[in-house]
């Protein structure tokens, strides 16, 4: 039987968040990367895994992993972009804030989308229509809500656009605490967060352009309903870039003011 996109990525998302949280605990062979950074095992057979699904599937598709980059025909028209472990710094000091994020690009357009919480046991997906999380196989719409006021703010470089913007700086602004309350998870499962209503917002800087990072989290953004731009107020991938994620029309508005006061 065939699976469509969406299932695809929610399947590909779970089972590498299924490796990651069978791995979790394990003296974290680290793999050194570019600029500091560094890879677990954990993110590398995670990432195995998830191409496997993908490529036995859609064999024919471009996928850029995090770990493995580019693969396939480089101007394929649908390439899946995977992180298969965002958050590993929080995971090898032991902390459970992670996302397993998986999406699929059709031309210009991120069209499905995945972000597997390995620990909560969820699955927050969209088949570019719908938005959806998923728990002991049950599937609930993602509702976004302003209610909390908890913005999640991005403090990982690169900052390309500091000195114009600094995110350190937005949560020092009193017209910030006097509206919202900061919260950094650093890991993009927090822009999922927004589209479930369980944040406010969410605000980082950043070149966005096929990040495997932030695809599958902007993508679940839109199918919700929020209010997803740049931190010019422009779309998230031209301009100045960065990442407003909001629940709703009014809170955007709030950050893009605090921005722009900068």
């Amino acid at each position: 039987m065939s699976i469509t996109d969406g299932e695809l990525a929610r399947t590909a998302a779970q089972a590498g968040a299924a490796v990651v949280r069978a791995m979790f605990g394990a003296s974290p062979v680290r793999v050194a990367k570019q600029g500091g950074d560094f890879a677990t095992a954990a993110d590398l057979e995670a990432e195995r895994v998830i191409l496997d699904v993908v490529r036995t599937a859609r064999p024919g598709d471009a996928v850029t992993g995090e770990e493995s980059g580019c693969t396939g025909p480089a101007e394929a028209e649908r390439r899946w972009l995977v992180d298969p472990l965002c958050g590993t710094l929080n995971y090898a000091v032991r902390n459970m804030l992670v996302a397993v994020n998986v999406a699929l690009r059709v031309g210009p357009d991120v069209t499905v989308a995945a972000s597997a919480d390995p620990f909560a046991d969820e699955v927050f997906w969209t088949d570019g229509v719908h938005a959806r999380v998923r728990r002991d196989g049950v599937d609930e719409p993602l509702r976004p809500s302003p209610d909390s006021r908890l913005v999640d703010v991005n403090l990982d470089p690169p900052f390309p656009n500091s000195p114009a913007f600094r995110a350190v700086a937005l949560l020092a602004d009193p017209g910030f605490a006097e509206r919202f309350r900061p919260r950094v998870v650093s890991t993009t499962l927090a822009v999922a967060w927004v589209a479930a209503g369980r944040r406010a917002g969410y605000v980082t800087d950043g070149r966005l352009h096929d990040s495997v990072h932030f695809a599958a989290g902007i993508a679940l953004c839109r199918a919700a309903g929020c209010v997803v731009t740049g931190l010019d107020g422009r779309p998230p991938q031209t301009g100045t870039g960065g990442l407003i994620a909001a629940a709703d029309q009014e809170t955007h508005a709030a950050l893009l003011d605090l921005v722009r006061n900068q």
